[in-house]
């Protein structure tokens, strides 16, 4: 479905290099950012208490962070489970230390909210926020690997190479972000990467297929001018499938709370990048790499072949 149509295919390869390059800044700041300052984990990673309290009535989370943080706990993560009296915070804390915490909170708690008590309290070791990054880094990997696998047997491997160098730019640049402002890094936050990845590599896909097409379609035309005809027929669908997901995103923004704020902040970032990957990195790639009709014809076979 298009909801408008472009009469003339726009250049799109004409300012490959210029796009390439704008992207190679992005990558290298975004990676300088990571390697320089790293990510700020949040306790998923890094291990801590949980402090299960419930309240004698419904309680704000947001009311909640706002006290602790004037109290010096300004990295608590405070959000609802069950009900609106039951309330889960996570504090960055040692392990010796949390009974003695989880009381001071509470008490804390208590003064400003009558009839606060303590549920439980658990201490959560950095042993398995490390099992949990490397879970996280071995899903990233193994995803790639799927995705390269995947578009050599579909397409060819050139579109493999485009889509991958895509890929890793849009999730390094998204870490980028969150590296460079120490914003929370936590599994939701991966989970949404992860989700960035999927949509990038769908996007791509996408403009690659329609690419692969006009090639077997197109008898006249350099490979740039397929390309650009590709991008073009494809960017109705871009913009508006872009636009109407980036909204729903944008809404949980800025509206959705602390708690998914790291999660919509990647997918925001995930999508303007993926979207800018998908048509202006990954396709001059494939351009680059000397992609040509005949690669995409059906091999014709060998005189005599057939013979036994």
């Amino acid at each position: 479905m298009e909801f408008f149509r472009i009469q003339r295919d726009l250049p799109f390869m004409r300012y490959a290099r210029t796009t390439v390059f704008v992207s190679a800044i992005l990558f290298v700041a975004a990676l300088a950012a990571l390697v320089t300052q790293g990510l700020n984990l949040n306790v998923d990673f890094t291990g801590g208490t949980v402090i299960d309290v419930s309240f004698a009535k419904p309680t704000s989370p947001s009311t909640i962070r706002g006290l602790l943080a004037v109290n010096h706990y300004r990295h608590a993560r405070v959000q609802n489970y069950g009900t609106a009296r039951k309330v889960l915070i996570r504090l960055p804390t040692a392990g010796k230390n949390s009974k003695v915490v989880a009381d001071r909170v509470v008490r804390l708690l208590d003064q400003k909210f009558p009839g606060t008590a303590l549920r439980s309290v658990e201490y959560v070791g950095p042993e398995v926020g490390r099992e949990l990054a490397d879970q996280g880094a071995l899903a990233l990997l193994f995803v790639a690997l799927g995705i390269t696998a995947y578009l050599t047997l579909r397409f060819e491997w050139r579109f493999a190479v485009g889509a991958i160098v895509a890929t890793i730019h849009d999730v390094i640049i998204v870490l980028g972000v969150f590296a460079a402002f120490h914003i929370s890094f936590s599994l939701t936050v991966l989970a949404a990467v992860l989700a960035v990845l999927g949509y990038s590599v769908n996007d791509t896909v996408v403009v690659f297929d329609r690419i692969r097409d006009n090639f077997r379609r197109m008898r006249a035309g350099t490979p740039s001018d397929v390309i650009d005809s590709a991008i073009t027929r494809t960017l109705s669908r871009t913009i508006m499938t872009h636009i109407l997901t980036q909204l729903m995103v944008l809404s949980m923004l800025f509206f959705g709370g602390p708690v998914l704020f790291g999660f919509a902040l990647a997918l925001t970032v995930g999508i303007v990048v993926g979207t800018y990957g998908s048509v202006l990195v990954a396709s001059p790639i494939v351009l680059w790499l000397g992609l040509k009709r005949e690669d995409l014809l059906p091999r014709a076979k060998a005189p005599g072949a057939d013979r036994p």
